[in-house]
């Protein structure tokens, strides 16, 4: 049982006399601002033109029939809004069992079923640091592989790495000029990185330097030992530095696939653009013509004769759909990518690719650190590994100030510090700028991941100290208003995920997180629980403990771990 079911319940029993679809009457049906409205409200304005009635007259003549809808109270009509209350009892003890029973069927319908997508996030740079900045692609890219899971579909997490182009040809110099192989073993990517930035450092007043890393990189495309065993050797010691940060994050991949993994795909597809009669010669290099569409030239082949970013992308996007049967290929870039994406996307239809209808790229917002852009190349960059160690740190003072009797402390303040950080991002509308700042993010009050952890770990208090291996709504008891606040937030958990799905945006799913607790915690400073008469008593442990779950699923596609105490 949840909200959208009843909708469509209702829209089904009116959209013959609106002469609209039951989808899109469904959609109409909207929450009213004020719930002593009801908890539903059609407006039918939108019905006059074509039915040719007033809109006071159009609701009066449907509400009749809303109120044989099962599952509704009631039905008014009030100035051209039909206003519908649900039957309160029977609907809580149906949402609340369903929570109980299975959150899963709370929030998944499966839509996704039968269908496979795979969701390219991450991708950092070998031998760059792992900062700040990629923060938003991974844990973007990891809430969504969750969320899709949880609505049905099968989701394959790829990490596209960033380890061929002539930046490597720079860190071999680099390195073979300035490094020492202990210290890259000591602390690999920092030392890497700080290697690079020296060579470019260097490079200002020596601009010779850039055509030594160019011949390096040379050397690795021909296959040159040295440079081929440096290579490998970078990418081993930047993935092991990697994988402490995914630990800590708690991200994983199905699979981990570097460019160079596509040198030997690309001809192909330069090779069916040729025949095609898609390519054509601009100043020496062979691109798309893609003006008939408002972008510039898809450059395909450089002047040089070498491949480009465009080039492998196209290539890995069949390999995507051919190896792993995705029909839905999901690009978690930033948005200064967009016109990137849109140029290969694009190409691929010209190709007649059927799936580059179904290629999206989830762009996000640019990622400051204290108001300032951070670079690699300058050297100003933020590790993510010691934000998430200071997070921790800082977690566990409040710990030790606040409950130090607590057991398993180190544990719980990894939860709680990398869940502030993740929230902290996840919680910002996607597409929005975010200015990482430490106030913010090791802010424990308000609308943190803290608060939902500690929601959730009250929430779980209550039912330790309830002892009830069992609880069940009380079919009995009647729900007052602040009860079934929380009841009808929890029948739109199933609305939110397949919000957050369509639009590839977990806020929508930490926006519901926040609402709920904001619910819960009204209804447990109101309400007794444990000292409750009976059938209240036993329907308010029902309802904690629905919450509870919900409010664990919740955390869980987002990434963040669910504390039993806090």
């Amino acid at each position: 049982m949840n909200v959208k079911s009843i909708k469509r319940a209702i829209a089904h029993a009116i959209a013959e006399v609106v002469v609209r679809p039951t989808d899109e009457v469904a959609r109409m049906l909207e929450y009213p601002p004020n719930p002593a409205l009801g908890d539903l409200a059609l407006p039918c304005f939108q019905f006059a033109r074509e039915m040719r009635k007033n809109p006071v007259q159009i609701a009066q003549d449907l509400a009749d029939r809303v109120r044989q809808v099962d599952g509704v109270e009631n039905a008014q009509a009030e100035k051209g809004f039909l206003n519908i209350r649900l039957a309160r009892a029977p609907f809580a003890e149906r949402v609340v069992g369903q929570a109980i029973t299975s959150v899963h069927d709370l929030f998944s319908q499966e839509r996704g079923r039968g269908r496979t997508a795979v969701i390219d996030y991450s991708s950092p740079n070998i031998a760059k640091p792992f900062g700040v900045g990629h923060l938003r692609s991974t844990i973007i890219g990891h809430a969504l592989k969750r969320m899709m899971r949880e609505d049905g579909w099968k989701v394959e997490g790829v990490n596209h790495l960033g380890e061929w182009g002539t930046q490597f040809g720079k860190v071999i110099a680099a390195y073979l000029k300035w490094g020492s192989e202990d210290e890259v073993r000591r602390d690999p990517v920092k030392e890497l990185f700080r290697l690079y930035v020296r060579f470019h450092q260097e490079a200002e007043s020596s601009p010779e330097l850039e055509d030594e890393g160019r011949l390096w990189f040379k050397k690795l495309e021909d296959g040159d030992p040295e440079a081929t065993r440096l290579w490998r050797w970078f990418i081993d010691e930047s993935l092991r530095a990697f994988k402490q940060v995914y630990d800590l994050l708690g991200v994983e991949f199905e699979h981990y696939i570097g460019e160079s993994f596509y040198n030997d795909k690309m001809d192909a597809i330069v090779q069916e653009l040729r025949a095609k009669g898609l390519l054509m010669e601009d100043q020496g290099a062979e691109v798309v013509d893609l003006s008939a569409y408002d972008m510039p030239p898809c450059i395909i082949v450089k002047s040089d004769g070498t491949s480009i970013y465009a080039t492998r992308d196209l290539a890995a996007a069949d390999y995507r759909h051919h190896a792993f049967g995705a029909d839905t290929l999901l690009y978690v870039v930033g948005a200064e990518q967009k016109l990137h994406f849109e140029q290969v996307f694009k190409v691929l239809e010209l190709m007649g690719r059927d799936y580059a209808k179904n290629c999206v790229h989830v762009q996000f917002g640019l990622m400051k650190f204290n108001g300032q852009r951070l670079s690699t190349r300058r050297g100003h960059v933020v590790y993510l590994e010691d934000v998430l160690q200071k997070a921790i740190e800082e977690a566990r003072a409040i710990i030790d100030e606040k409950n130090p009797g607590l057991e398993d402390k180190e544990a719980i303040a990894r939860q709680v510090g990398v869940g502030a950080v993740i929230f902290n991002d996840l919680k910002t509308y996607r597409v929005h700028e975010v200015d990482f700042r430490y106030e913010d993010v090791l802010n424990f009050d308000g609308e943190t991941g803290p608060y939902v952890q500690y929601t959730h770990a009250r929430a779980s208090s209550v039912l330790r100290k309830a002892e009830a291996d069992q609880v069940a709504w009380d079919p009995s008891y009647a729900p007052d208003d602040a009860e079934w606040a929380l009841i009808f937030l929890l029948a739109q958990a199933n609305e939110s995920l397949e919000r957050a799905v369509d639009t590839y945006d977990p806020s929508v799913i930490a926006r519901y997180a926040l609402q709920l607790c904001h619910a819960f915690n009204r209804f447990y400073h109101d309400h007794p629980i444990l000292q409750a008469d009976e059938p209240a008593r036993r329907s308010r442990l029902a309802l904690t403990r629905a919450v509870r779950d919900a409010l664990a699923k919740s955390l869980y596609l987002l990434g963040i771990e669910a504390p039993e105490e806090m």
